[in-house]
C-alpha cells in the first residue's frame, strides 16, 4: 500500500489525511490449528493504513481509529478493553490491542480494576504489580486479541519515498499507521466467550437471523396453535420493517418442538418464539425465548409485536 501511495508523484497536502481499507481473506501456516476457530488456517482481515501530513495530524487519526473500534465493540456488546501492546516486527512507536478477556486467551493481559491502565504483560517489567496512576493492585488475566493499531511515524513512507508535496511545494514524509481487524476472529470470540455449552449466542448486531418462529409437531394436541403462530409471523413483518430477512419460520413441523429448539439453540437465533400448549389457551400465549439474557417467559400476540418492534440490528 505504502508503495502504491509513493507511485502518486504529485500528491498534495490538500489530499490528506489518505485512509485506505482492505479486506482480504488471509492464509496462516498453522501445522496444527487449535483452539477451535480462534487459530484457522484461514481467516478474514480488515486492513487500513493511514497517511497524514503531520505527525500530529496522525496521533488524531490513531485516536480516531481506536475510538471506532471501541464504539463498534460497545455496539457489538463485547467487553473488549485496549490495551498497551509490543510494536513487535511491524515497529512504530505506538500500539494497542483490542482484547477479549477470556480464559481460553492466549494474551496475558494485566489491568488496572478503575480502569486506569491496561497493558499486554510483554510490554511490562516483572516488578511492576500496581496501577501507575491510583496504585491499585493490579488483576491479571487472559484475552482473545481481536484487533491492533499502530502508530508508524515515518519507518515505511522513508522506505519506499511515499511523499506529498507541502503548502511552500516542498516535498515531505508521509506520517503513517495501520490498523487491522480480525473479522473471522471476533465471530469466533464473540461464540467463545458469549455462548453456553448447549447454544451459540451471537451478538445481536452479527447474529445470522433475529428470530425463529416454531410451531407446533403436526398431527400433535397443540396443532391448531400453527396457524396463529403464521398470523403472528406475519403480524411481526409488518410491524417491524426493520426485522426484514431477519425472520425465520422453522416448518420442519414433522419433527418436535424440542428438536427443533435444540437446533435454534446450535444456530443462536437471539429469540425464538413457540406455539406450545399455552398457545391453545384464550387468549393465545407464546413462549418466548430470549437467548442472550438465558430468559423464558409467556406473552400474548400484542406483547410479542410489542417486544420484537425494538428489536434494532443497526
Amino acid at each position: 500500500v505504502t508503495e502504491l501511495l509513493a507511485a502518486q508523484s504529485n500528491l498534495s497536502y490538500r489530499q490528506l489525511p489518505l485512509r485506505l481499507y482492505q479486506v482480504t481473506r488471509k492464509f496462516r501456516d498453522e501445522p496444527k490449528p487449535r483452539l477451535g476457530l480462534l487459530r484457522s488456517r484461514e481467516f478474514h482481515m480488515k486492513d487500513m493504513y493511514t497517511f497524514d501530513a503531520s505527525a500530529e495530524a496522525a496521533r488524531r487519526s490513531y485516536e480516531l481509529i481506536c475510538d471506532a473500534y471501541g464504539r463498534l465493540f460497545q455496539a457489538l456488546g463485547l467487553r473488549v478493553v485496549q490495551v498497551r501492546a509490543d510494536t513487535g516486527s511491524i515497529g512504530g512507536t505506538v500500539s494497542h490491542e483490542f482484547q477479549l478477556p477470556a480464559d481460553v486467551g492466549e494474551d496475558r493481559l494485566a489491568l488496572c480494576p478503575a480502569g486506569h491502565f491496561a497493558a499486554n504483560v510483554e510490554t511490562m517489567s516483572a516488578e511492576q504489580a500496581a496501577c501507575p496512576t491510583c496504585g491499585e493492585p493490579l488483576t491479571r488475566t487472559r484475552g482473545i486479541e481481536v484487533g491492533h493499531t499502530f502508530y508508524l511515524g515515518t519507518k515505511y513512507s522513508s522506505v519506499f519515498n511515499a511523499n506529498f508535496y507541502t503548502p511552500e511545494n516542498k516535498l515531505q514524509l508521509a506520517e503513517m499507521g495501520c490498523y487491522g481487524l480480525g473479522i473471522t476472529r471476533i465471530l469466533a470470540a464473540a461464540v467463545e466467550v458469549l455462548s453456553t455449552e448447549d447454544s451459540i449466542r451471537w451478538p445481536s448486531l452479527i447474529a445470522p437471523y433475529q428470530v425463529c418462529f416454531i410451531p407446533p409437531k403436526k398431527g400433535s394436541r397443540e396443532e391448531k396453535g400453527a396457524a396463529l403462530l403464521e398470523r403472528l409471523y406475519d403480524d411481526v413483518a409488518e410491524a417491524a420493517p426493520q426485522l426484514a430477512g431477519d425472520l425465520v419460520l422453522d416448518d420442519r413441523t414433522q419433527l418436535t418442538i424440542g428438536k427443533r429448539l435444540k437446533d435454534a439453540n446450535r444456530l443462536g437465533y437471539p429469540y425464538v418464539i413457540v406455539a406450545g400448549k399455552k398457545a391453545c389457551d384464550d387468549p393465545a400465549m407464546f413462549e418466548v425465548w430470549s437467548q442472550n439474557a438465558g430468559e423464558v417467559t409467556f406473552l400474548t400476540r400484542e406483547g410479542v409485536i410489542d417486544l420484537l418492534s425494538k428489536v434494532q440490528v443497526s
